[in-house]
Parts: C-alpha cells; structure tokens; sequence
C-alpha cells in the first residue's frame, strides 16, 4: 500500500481519505459548532495532529479508570488504526462538521459507551466500578486530548488565531457536547484540572499502563510507516511536560527528534499531496449557505 494510503487509513479509516463520514461535512443546514480558520480549525488541521494522538493515549493510560475501559472493551492490539481513526472521527465531526453531524456522532459514540462498564483497582488502591460515562473519566479524556492537540501544535504547528486560551476554550464546547461538567477555558484551567487528578491520587502507573506504553512505542507497522512512527512515538515522550514522562516511566530520546519530527511531518504533507481534506469539505457547506442566505435566493 503506498505510504499516502496507509497515512490516510490511519488518519480517516479510508485509503482514499474520504469515507462517507467525511463526505457528509460537506452536508447540513448551519455553520457548526467552530468558526472557520479559528482556533480549533487550525489547530485540528494541522499534520502535528499525528504527534497529538500518541501523546493523548499515553496520557490517558494514567488513569485507571479510563485504562479499564480500553483493556477490557478496545481492539487497540487487534485493531489499533481501527481505534485511532475512530478518536479521529470525533474530533473531525465535531470541528468541521454540522451541529447535526455532530449530534449524530455524539449518539453514535453514546451507543458505543452505553455498554462499557466494569471494574478496576484506583490510583488509591481501592476497588471501584467504572462506566464510559462517568464524569470523572469523560472529564480526563477531554483535558488529556486537548492537552496532547495544544501541546503538538505548540511545537510543531503554526500561530494558533487567538492563542492557546482561545483553543482551551473553543474545545470546551466539544467536552460539554460529551457531557464534561466543567470543560476548562484557558491553558491554565487545563493544566490546573490535570493536575487536580495527580494531587487526589487518580493516577497510577501499573502493568496495564505498561503494556500499553510497549503496544504504543512499537505497533505492528512496517516499511515506512514503522521508522516514521519510531520518530512520532519519540516526539510525542518529547513533547510531554517531565511529570508526566517520569509518572510513565519513559524518557526523552537522545537524538533531536523535535527537528526530526519536522521532517517526518512535511514528507508526510507531501505523501498526502493535494487531495481534499475535511475543511475543504465543510468550506463547501459553508459557502453553500451563504450563497443560499443571499438575497433573492
């Protein structure tokens, strides 16, 4: 498979890049839930987005609660492009997509979470039950990805329009879509919630964190893909602020993977080339309404 087939499988769960999902941006009756080019437009458009993802899952395996779910209920070691672009399409739905094609992915997902429930061991030792949609654990996953999708845009992409505090509280509408109780609303609120869960005990390191930080360093890639990837997985330890690498027990690369990233991602914009990506979709759902709101139509 060529290398912008297999980015593009990743990155959308489609070699072409455009399955049905991704079509329907170009669908719908209103602008969305983002302001085209704003913040969250450019920072989920952006190829450090690939360094975003890794960062996230490593994060988000700290808390137990949340690693109980993808061990007990995940294909991510049979399936993990399967997973990612399934994180991937949410993200993408809600920044580029109708309220309606978001709402409708928002139901998608809850069908999914209404079945996840179980058991784990908390960060304080204790024995707790777990369901997808527990605040606790809704609340993580949204501060740790919007934590990983600043922070790789931080280092590696462009001005962010109205800075890091206008993205924090752009993306707190998608954690209120998903139910988050109080989505943070500037860089500092997002760095303060994350460290409220270290500071309660939340958190832990065990074989399960393991495991999925070897299945995450080294997944079943080959050829290109696998010696790219080796660099993202090492941007991705990089980029994460020291508390968080020790908490994983990983450590920064010794050879300049910041710049290496740099390469990686701009051969990989050439490998994707020119084809339609989901904004072109949804500026076209765009500028059908307005020619539609003009007058005389």
């Amino acid at each position: 498979m060529p290398l912008r087939a297999k980015l593009l499988t990743a990155l959308a769960g489609d070699p072409d890049g455009t399955p049905a999902w991704v079509r329907e941006l170009a669908e719908g009756d209103d602008t969305g839930y983002f302001a085209e080019d704003g913040a969250a437009w450019t920072v989920h458009g952006g190829l450090a987005t690939m360094v975003a993802g890794i960062r996230a899952l490593l994060i988000q395996a700290l808390h137990p609660g949340a690693m109980a779910g993808v061990h007990d209920w995940s294909r991510f070691r049979e399936d993990p492009l399967g997973r990612l672009s399934g994180t991937v399409r949410w993200i993408i739905v809600a920044t580029y997509g109708s309220k309606t094609q978001t709402h409708a992915e928002v139901a998608r997902i809850g069908r999914f979470h209404s079945r996840v429930e179980g058991d784990y061991t908390g960060g304080d030792g204790s024995a707790r039950t777990y369901t997808a949609g527990d605040g606790d654990l809704v609340t993580w996953v949204h501060l740790v990805f919007a934590d990983a999708f600043l922070g790789a845009h931080e280092t590696w992409g462009g001005p962010i329009p109205g800075g890091a505090d206008a993205y924090v509280a752009e993306w707190a509408t998608a954690g209120t879509l998903m139910r988050v109780a109080a989505p943070p609303r500037t860089a500092a609120e997002l760095r303060a919630q994350m460290q409220a869960f270290a500071d309660r005990g939340e958190l832990r390191r065990d074989e399960r964190v393991d495991e999925v930080v070897r299945f995450l360093r080294q997944p079943p890639f080959t050829g290109m893909m696998a010696v790219a990837y080796r660099v993202l997985f090492a941007a991705a330890v990089a980029s994460l602020p020291t508390k968080w690498r020790r908490m994983l027990g990983l450590r920064r690369s010794i050879f300049p993977v910041v710049t290496l990233t740099r390469v990686v991602l701009a051969v990989s914009a050439r490998a994707l080339g020119s084809g339609p990506r989901a904004q072109d979709f949804a500026r076209q759902r765009l500028r059908r309404l307005e020619r539609d709101a003009q007058p005389g139509r």
